[in-house]
């Protein structure tokens, strides 16, 4: 299904004890989606010199990225979600466009527009692809598990466990496998609301110091990249 979403969104890095204490408290508020713990895979785009993350992570007012993201390991047949995402002044605006995996794949490999689907949305991302001439930089994929305020449905926190990536083999059809960002004791929780959140969520999540950070999944990626690769530059350079 097309869409935007509109939504402030806050995101804790926290242990496993944490999350087990945290539900622990505040469970007989919350009710856990139908999906169950899945896997999401995400294909993220970018420039040839990497300008979208690159300007990302220097945390500007406005920024904005595109993925391709499906639920679970997609097979022919079965939709995929091509989504733009924005943030502006700490607002997320998410536009997402529904496409069978085949003419997903067709358009963002072989730049055939998918005519049938043409809106509004899809205009707005193929303008963007064509601007920054995106290409494929990174496949990442999680194990999720959402919930929701259950006299709010609006305010809603999902938990991300096993974040991975990989560089090659940048389908959502192939294996799900990846390098772990954190070990298996490390979590990702995002609370996405329209608003505040009750009193008695944000006195749950100070007790137990959780307390929310700046965190992008394909910036830290990036950034640790960046990072190994230093020492070889800083070698290949001295030996020059």
């Amino acid at each position: 299904m097309n869409g935007i979403f509109k939504r402030v969104e806050k995101k804790y890095i926290l242990s496993a004890s944490q999350y087990q204490t945290l539900m622990q408290r505040i469970g007989s508020k919350v009710t856990a989606d139908g999906y169950g713990l899945h896997t999401i895979c995400n294909i993220y785009y970018d420039s040839e010199h990497n300008d979208l993350i690159r300007r990302s992570i220097e945390k500007p007012v406005y920024k904005e990225k595109l993925r391709l993201r499906s639920y679970g390991i997609p097979t022919e047949g079965m939709d995929v979600f091509l989504e733009l995402k924005k943030k502006w002044k700490g607002t997320v605006y998410k536009r997402r466009v529904e496409l069978p995996l085949h003419v997903a794949e067709e358009y963002m490999e072989n730049d055939r527009y998918p005519v049938v689907y043409d809106c509004q949305i899809l205009r707005e991302i193929d303008y963007m692809i064509h601007y920054y001439r995106l290409q494929p930089h990174l496949y990442l994929a999680y194990d999720r598990q959402a919930f929701y305020v259950t006299d709010n449905p609006e305010i809603r926190f999902t938990i991300d466990r096993r974040i991975r990536s990989r560089k090659n083999q940048l389908k959502l059809s192939l294996q799900d496998k990846g390098e772990l960002l954190f070990d298996e004791n490390t979590m990702l929780m995002e609370i996405k609301a329209p608003g505040a959140l009750p009193e008695w969520f944000v006195k749950s999540l100070s007790e137990l110091a959780i307390y929310p950070c700046s965190f992008s999944k394909y910036g830290r990626i990036y950034t640790e990249s960046c990072d190994r690769k230093l020492p070889a530059a800083r070698m290949m350079k001295e030996l020059q």
